[in-house]
């Protein structure tokens, strides 16, 4: 089963962010992943992500290799560990991965991973984007919060609390973007639609 979780986070990252960024980056030549180097608000939540998902592999690379190193400077959160909320995270990171995936796919070119002020890209609104502004972050907390469920210990607390804010800071520096943007037109789509759920 550590084997199997380990390939599904490779899996995940895999079809969360690299397949759509080769395949935005085909279709387009457009390199898909905004983030700089210019010391700014933007860019330093492209690091923190960074270094959550190192983070994220390094405690699953240690749950994996050596138990004993795991339960030592990870600090399980034993009362946690339990088959019902395994299951649970389980299915919530498998729904995650088909949510954000299909999020990504009605995208389509406009996809970015951060906020590119270069290119002009379309205000998208239908499919899960009716639902949700942000599905394609929606996906990404259910999914820190199951990996949370599965591997329960301070690593994944940590990166799940972060996560979260982080992803908060960076839907309203997209929100200020899109109103600068899209104007009127995203003003509308926002008193229609909710920012996650």
């Amino acid at each position: 089963m550590k084997e199997y979780l380990f390939v599904i986070l490779l899996f995940t990252l895999f079809f969360v962010f690299v397949l759509p960024t080769y395949i935005t980056y085909k279709k387009t030549k457009i390199n898909p992943i905004t983030f700089g180097k210019e010391d700014n608000a933007h860019n330093f939540v492209g690091n923190v992500f960074k270094i959550l998902i190192i983070l994220l592999l390094i405690t699953f690379i240690a749950n994996l290799i050596n138990e004993n190193w795991y339960i030592k400077y990870f600090v399980p959160i034993v009362y946690l560990e339990n088959n019902i909320l395994f299951f649970i995270g389980f299915a919530l990171l498998h729904f995650s991965i088909c949510w954000i995936f299909i999020a990504q796919m009605q995208m389509r070119t406009n996809w970015r991973i951060g906020i590119d002020e270069k290119n002009k890209t379309n205000l998208v609104t239908k499919g899960l984007f009716s639902v949700s502004r942000n599905p394609i972050f929606l996906g990404i907390l259910i999914a820190v919060f199951g990996v949370f469920m599965i591997l329960p210990n301070v690593f994944t607390f940590f990166i799940a609390f972060t996560g979260y804010i982080v992803i908060q800071i960076q839907i309203r520096l997209e929100e200020e973007f899109l109103m600068k943007s899209f104007g009127s037109q995203y003003v509308n789509y926002k008193n229609k639609t909710r920012r996650l759920l």
